[in-house]
This record gives structure tokens, C-alpha cells and sequence, in this order.
């Protein structure tokens, strides 16, 4: 029997601008964290894709019911992305974190502002709650990996390029600030940080 009280579940929020890698690095942390580290399912209004599972890739919800739980403020945050409305439920994050289960999540720096927001009222939020920027190099590295993708008009690259610069002004609002290099590089310090914050005594309950 451990002599140490259980630990409270961790929430490992990663920002940074499009085409910082944030999702790749998210995902690399799940596939070698899991199952004790697990995705937050996002709440959306958007139609779902062949191949989507409700509740395990996307909770996906009526605009009334979006609506009603906007009402209820049973989101900790909530956004407009290109017509849809997607949130992070309550409902999806505090149990989990309750019994010990760590979670992470990539989102904006409005996203991550609204957590840091919710945790001051939160004491379990606050106790869970980690955020990670992850800064490019260069803001070149971010135009060459936007046009790489093939997917954006030249507009909407230019776009994302000054969405970025403005993000990348409140990276002094996270606890930590990793400046992207390659890939393996990236994953062993965001998995150092991880595994540090796992071990602080005041996770301890």
C-alpha cells in the first residue's frame, strides 16, 4: 500500500499557432502516455465524418443543445471556427481529473486564456491545470509548413501567418515556453515537463 495520497489528475494544455505542430506533438504524447493520459473530447456542432464516433472522437451536438449548455455555462470554453461552434465540456474534464486520469488538449490562446480564467474558481482546475507554448523558430518555418500542406488559398495562409504573430506575443501567459525544433527534440522536452509536473507534491491530494 503506497504511503502517498492519490494524485489528482493533470490537464497538459498545448497552444501555438498554426503549423507549430502542436497537434503531432500532442499526439505522440497520448501514444506513449496512454492509458493514463487520455485526449479531451471536444464538444462540436459540425456534422460528423464517415469513420467518427460520437463521444470517443467528437461529442457531437445540435446547435440547440450547444446552445442550452452555453446557458448552463457547462463549457469552460466556447468557439465560433468557420461556421461551427465547438466547446470543451465540464462534463468531459473534471471527473477524469477527479480520479487521477491525466488529460490533454491542443487549443488556441483564447482557449488556454479561458481555462486559466475558469481555474481561478476552480480548485481542482487549478491544482490540474498546466499550459505549453509551443513558439516557432521563425514565422518563415510557419508560412513554409502552411503552403506545404496544400490544403490553404494564399489568402487564408496570410491570414493564419498574422493570427500567428499575434499569438505568439502572449507566450509569457503559459508556464512553459518551448521553442520548436525538431521533432524528437520537441516531444523529449514536452515529455520531461510532463513527467516532472507528475511527481510535484502539491498534485498530491
Amino acid at each position: 500500500m503506497s504511503v502517498l495520497p492519490k494524485a489528482r489528475g493533470l490537464l497538459f494544455i498545448v497552444s501555438g499557432p498554426a503549423g507549430s505542430g502542436k497537434t503531432t506533438l500532442c499526439n505522440r504524447l497520448l501514444s506513449t502516455f496512454a492509458p493514463c493520459l487520455d485526449r479531451v473530447v471536444t464538444a462540436t456542432t459540425r456534422p460528423s465524418r464517415k469513420g467518427e464516433r460520437q463521444g470517443v472522437d467528437y461529442h457531437f451536438l445540435t446547435a440547440a443543445e450547444f446552445d442550452e449548455n452555453i446557458r448552463d455555462s457547462a463549457f469552460y470554453e466556447h468557439a465560433l471556427v468557420h461556421g461551427q461552434k465547438y466547446g470543451v465540456l465540464k462534463s468531459e474534464v473534471i471527473p477524469k481529473l477527479a480520479r487521477g486520469l491525466d488529460l490533454t488538449l491542443n487549443v488556441d490562446v483564447q482557449g488556454a486564456a479561458a481555462f486559466r480564467k475558469a481555474a481561478e474558481r476552480d480548485d481542482l482546475l487549478r491544482q490540474s491545470l498546466i499550459t505549453l507554448f509551443l513558439m516557432p523558430s521563425d514565422l518563415k518555418v510557419i508560412q513554409q509548413r502552411l503552403e506545404g500542406r496544400g490544403t490553404d488559398e494564399r489568402t487564408e495562409i496570410d491570414r493564419r501567418l498574422k493570427v500567428a504573430e499575434e499569438e505568439i506575443k502572449r507566450w509569457r501567459e503559459y508556464d512553459y515556453c518551448l521553442v520548436s525544433g525538431e521533432k524528437d527534440t520537441d516531444f523529449a522536452k514536452a515529455k520531461a515537463i510532463y513527467e516532472a509536473e507528475k511527481l510535484r507534491v502539491a498534485r498530491l491530494s
